[in-house]
């Protein structure tokens, strides 16, 4: 209960990539068409019937705009969630072949031989037609090395879109199974019924201790760090012997 205590009171599919610049590919965009148009095209470009489409959370910088503009065209195309299971595999297969993660971040990869392999690789996983189609514009244009912070960014817009809720909680160590779940107990009273509370765990000991915790915006710092900083300052502080 002390956990519950302290937040309250705080408020393979890929083993190797085998390229060649002899491959040829079928392309869905004209060759050397500009990213950033293609991707807004890419965004409007569905079923006329869909109204106007709003991204739940607002995204800065060119990965955020390259997440928000699939998920406008996801939800066009009502393949949100074809999508999302098509880059999760993507990423593992990324963290689990070195050699897919360094080939998509590898600047010396010729567009062309780029552009066949993602493709030949969304063939063989039958991945939707509209994450073939993100990834063969990401990959012509050489921002596949983005490719990791433009899914993280995309999976933020998906987790909004159903009303869930991600938690980030930092500590020093990991949190048993019992306090992991005590905590997202807790974290489901403070947010409410009806959204689901999903806890991601970071390590990080130069907080010596407490724990950080990160959602919807808010930051509850309960850190040793930061009460030492707090005291610090405050030790600073010139004492007014005058009201003494």
């Amino acid at each position: 209960m002390a956990l519950a205590g302290r937040i309250r009171s705080g408020i393979s599919f890929f083993k190797t990539i085998a390229v060649s610049d002899s491959i040829s590919s079928a392309r869905s965009y004209p060759s050397g068409r500009p990213l950033i148009p293609a991707l807004r095209d890419y965004a409007t470009a569905s079923a006329q019937k869909t109204g106007n489409v709003k991204v739940p959370v607002a995204l800065v910088g060119e990965s955020g705009n390259f997440a928000s503009w699939l998920y406008i065209a996801a939800v066009k195309m009502n393949s949100l969630e074809k999508i999302e299971s098509d880059l999760s595999e993507l990423v593992e297969a990324m963290k689990t072949s070195p050699t897919f993660s360094q080939f998509t971040k590898d600047p010396s990869v010729p567009r062309e031989t780029r552009l066949a392999a993602i493709v030949d690789v969304c063939d063989k996983a039958k991945f939707a037609e509209p994450t073939k189609n993100f990834l063969s514009l990401l990959a012509e244009n050489g921002k596949l090395k983005n490719l990791d912070v433009i899914v993280k960014k995309f999976m933020q817009l998906t987790t909004a879109h159903r009303g869930d809720v991600k938690v980030l909680v930092t500590t020093v160590m990991p949190l048993p199974p019992a306090e992991e779940k005590e905590l997202k107990e807790t974290l489901q009273e403070i947010i409410g019924e009806g959204k689901k509370v999903t806890v991601e765990q970071k390590i990080d000991p130069s907080i010596y201790g407490g724990l950080i915790v990160e959602f919807q915006q808010k930051v509850l710092d309960m850190s040793i760090r930061t009460r030492a900083q707090q005291m610090e300052r405050l030790l600073r502080e010139p004492v007014d012997l005058s009201n003494l």
